[in-house]
């Protein structure tokens, strides 16, 4: 099976699971993009070709990663904050471009998140997980319509 068809198989999975998972650790689902739950470390893809063009710690999607494609848009958000890729590099569908990050950071300039122990979070978040959002012309779609 192809990196493509991998990730294909994963997101239809998230179909079944994201409920679960929301109610378990007390997400909201008011928020666009999709969230994957998977353990810090965990690998992730380009969906497609293209150009990363943002790199950094990004309020409530914490360390993002965003890659960009003609008029697409796709966000990776709650990123392990050691980045392997840079704004700017060119990468290919299937490529790692980064990997799911930890529930807690520590030492971000402004960072308003903490979990109820009052330690800093990356972001948004009650754990550790993946958020795709996916964008077309500055809008947010389902990711889900377009894999």
């Amino acid at each position: 099976m192809d990196s493509f068809g991998l990730f294909q198989d994963i997101l239809e999975l998230v179909l079944s699971l994201e409920n679960v998972y929301l109610l378990l650790v007390g997400a909201s689902s008011s928020h666009s993009g999709i969230d994957i739950p998977a353990p810090p470390g965990s690998k992730f893809i380009a969906v497609n070709d293209g150009e990363i063009t943002f790199r950094q710690f990004l309020g409530a999607g914490g360390y993002t990663i965003t890659l960009s494609f003609g008029h697409y848009r796709v966000s990776y958000c709650h990123c392990d904050p050691h980045f392997i890729v840079n704004v700017g590099d060119q990468v290919k569908q299937g490529q790692v471009i980064g990997c799911v990050g930890p529930k807690n950071v520590y030492g971000v300039k402004g960072n308003q998140y903490f979990d109820k122990d009052g330690n800093p979070t990356n972001g948004a978040t009650t754990g550790p997980h993946l958020h795709l959002g996916f964008r077309i012309d500055g809008k947010y779609v389902n990711p889900l319509d377009y894999f």
